[in-house]
């Protein structure tokens, strides 16, 4: 998603479309401001991730739901606050992506019920509307838990509460929320332990308050956006997605982490770099720099010498593109799904990578949704995929507690009978698939299902995105670590070390198999090694390897 900041109006002109009572008008120019403020400061909420596994996407989340919302209330030419209120509503329901997202969707749902028939929105309705959005909220959640999102909106409604009956300037009673959902934020911790815990304030709480502090910003005249330094922060190069955009020509990627010298400017390296190749990046992170480019053949060498000449190597890795290219394009062969006879029960699974949804495909799946950590698909993305499958009885595995909720609100905004398994990884996702009995009933399927997803454990090795210690485990920011049943559990130097320490935390008496999903960046050699220690280590279980393909994790192992 690239949208451009907003350009702020001229004085006179915010004056005339944000005076009390505001229409249609002014209040999409206050959906865009918050918006706008809120993308400013994405990558921050998303770094409030209380766990430090590789989800943290809670302000990316926020950002593509007001997005979607702001979309769809484009579309129509209404001056009317209540029309404009329900379309940007709709937007939000159908575009909202993780469990942020789908609260962030309930709050607005409930904001433009109050609006609904009015023309204008004055102090007093602006201040019933947020009611109408906490309560709204609230509903949407089974288990409501304070120290979220919910907190932060519920204390912001009743500063507008005291503040609508003093005052008609709309500044002065946005002053008052945002300094209520600034004093909420900061007393989260205070609610949530874990937060506490960690050191962090509530992601979802902040991205809300950046809301609201973003239409006051606009009403007060300033600034929306920042200016994007030409260095990012490590955690910000996407490096990922580089071989998507291979010229030819492009034969090697050269990674190398380096310590700058005194005298170092990095507009002079930029410039030697461009002579050198493509695809540029640098970043900075703690003393450290990473730059990444594109070489031809005969100059894979040329960034190290350059690189030696301006600071301290650390670090080089250096990857044949061609290579990566062609083994990418044969794992992205699309998955086909069997065709399932009309009135069968069709499955749609969420999955993360191309090899775990050949598995949900080969077990009956007739959808696959492409999503996971990080990239949680919206409820528009998940009615899709169902709503023209010739059966009018569905059952979703979301695959991800982040994309449960999600899966709910899906099933409201469809006419199907919709049955929603709370998976929560993918090894709970294939072992609902193997208890699918197509020309059963919803009922007996959900039954079955639901008891098989607690017959099945699941280990989890990814790398520490941040430092923290929780529940007696200390983390240091890029160590491996491992999670059981959603856990922290373990934290060590290696994968192999990582995987090792979690087995010796498991009991592992208590399962017959042993099956392990290796993830992207994991080579087959690495893995081989791997599984033959495993097989040395218990060697009375049956142990399975599979390709899952997946982003962040570089092992998912299903202990049954």
């Amino acid at each position: 998603m690239n949208s451009k900041p907003i350009t702020l109006p001229s004085e006179d002109e915010r004056h005339r479309l944000l005076q009390s009572p505001v229409n249609g008008e002014g209040l999409m120019l206050l959906f865009e401001a918050g918006l706008t403020w809120l993308m400013t400061n994405q990558q921050y909420v998303n770094s409030l991730n209380v766990f430090p596994v590789p989800d943290g996407d809670t302000g990316t989340n926020m950002v593509l739901t007001m997005q979607a919302a702001l979309n769809e209330a484009s579309q129509t030419p209404s001056r009317n606050v209540g029309e404009m209120a329900r379309m940007f509503a709709q937007g939000a329901l159908m575009g909202a992506r993780g469990n942020s997202g789908v609260i962030l969707s309930q709050i607005w749902r409930g904001f433009a019920r109050a609006l609904d028939h009015y023309e204008t929105m004055d102090n007093g309705l602006f201040m019933r509307a947020l009611q109408e959005a906490r309560n709204t909220a609230y509903k949407g959640v089974v288990r409501p838990v304070e120290g979220t999102i919910l907190t932060v909106i519920k204390d912001i409604t009743s500063a507008a509460e005291v503040e609508a009956t003093q005052t008609t300037k709309l500044s002065e009673l946005l002053v008052a929320i945002v300094e209520a959902g600034d004093a909420s934020v900061k007393t989260t911790p205070e609610l949530l332990p874990i937060l506490k815990q960690a050191g962090v304030v509530d992601s979802g709480g902040t991205g809300l308050f950046f809301i609201f502090e973003g239409m006051l910003r606009l009403i007060q005249g300033q600034p929306l956006d920042v200016t994007t330094a030409k260095v990012k922060p490590l955690s910000e190069l996407e490096l990922a997605n580089t071989l998507e955009t291979i010229e030819e020509g492009q034969d090697y990627e050269v990674v190398i982490d380096f310590a700058p010298k005194a005298e170092f400017r990095l507009e002079d390296y930029y410039e030697g770099l461009e002579t050198i190749g493509t695809s540029i990046q640098v970043g900075e992170g703690e003393g450290i720099y990473r730059m990444h480019i594109h070489t031809l053949l005969d100059k894979r060498y040329e960034p190290i010498a350059y690189t030696e000449a301006v600071g301290t190597v650390k670090k080089i890795m250096m990857e044949n593109l061609q290579d990566q290219m062609n083994q990418r394009q044969a794992e992205e062969e699309p998955v086909k799904c069997a065709p399932i006879n009309a009135g069968e029960i069709g499955v749609v699974a969420v999955s993360p990578g191309v090899g775990l949804s050949k598995i949900f495909a080969s077990l009956g799946a007739a959808a696959i949704v492409e999503g996971g950590q990080t990239m949680n698909p919206s409820v528009k993305e998940l009615v899709a995929a169902f709503e023209n499958l010739p059966t009018d009885r569905i059952i979703i595995l979301p695959n991800n507690k982040n994309i449960i909720l999600a899966a709910q609100n899906a099933a409201k905004v469809s006419v199907k009978q919709i049955g929603i398994i709370p998976t929560r990884n993918a090894p709970q996702g294939f072992a609902a698939m193997l208890r699918l009995v197509p020309d059963g009933t919803l009922e007996e399927n959900e039954e079955a299902m639901n008891e098989a997803i607690t017959e099945v454990h699941t280990g989890e090795i990814t790398v520490a995105t941040r430092t923290v210690e929780i529940e007696g485990v200390q983390v240091e920011k890029g160590e491996v670590i491992g999670l059981y049943d959603g856990k922290l559990t373990i934290s060590a130097s290696s994968v192999e070390e990582a995987l090792k320490a979690l087995f010796g935390k498991v009991d592992m008496g208590e399962f017959e198999r042993i099956t392990l999903f290796y993830g992207e960046g994991m080579t087959q050699t690495r893995v081989n090694t791997l599984v033959d220690q495993v097989r040395k280590d218990y060697p009375a279980h049956e142990i399975e390897v599979h390709d899952g393909g997946q982003p962040h994790y570089q092992l998912i192992i299903a202990f049954e």
